[in-house]
């Protein structure tokens, strides 16, 4: 019933910036978090950042390794979160992956590629 959309993946050199957008559609009461996660060859899937509640009260968390350089925010009237990557490293590359949970339920994009290059 809920349907995540990634977008604003695609290669890009070391220090340059990409902003991820993942818009969810399809019958949604309420959305309890969003957030980005990534996986990079070879590795597990990690969390990247996430935010938890809205309106009144929100709470932000951001993996050590990318604390400062990306910003995750979100547009409750159009369902949407973002990731505002900036300062980009090779070790970012990957495939990252929007997550919601929607009343109650996780619902995963399909993933978006990002490629940072030296």
């Amino acid at each position: 019933q809920v349907q995540l959309v990634e977008s604003g993946g695609g290669e890009v050199q070391a220090g340059g910036s990409l902003r991820l957008s993942c818009a969810a559609s399809g019958s949604i009461f309420r959305i309890n978090s969003m957030g980005w996660y990534r996986q990079a060859p070879g590795k597990q899937r990690e969390l990247v950042a996430t935010l938890t509640g809205g309106g009144s009260l929100s709470y932000i968390r951001y993996a050590d390794s990318v604390k400062g350089r990306f910003t995750i925010s979100r547009d409750n009237a159009k369902n949407t979160v973002y990731l505002q990557m900036n300062s980009l490293k090779p070790e970012d590359t990957a495939v990252y992956y929007c997550k919601f949970k929607v009343d109650g339920m996780d619902y995963w994009g399909k993933g978006t590629l990002v490629t940072v290059s030296s």
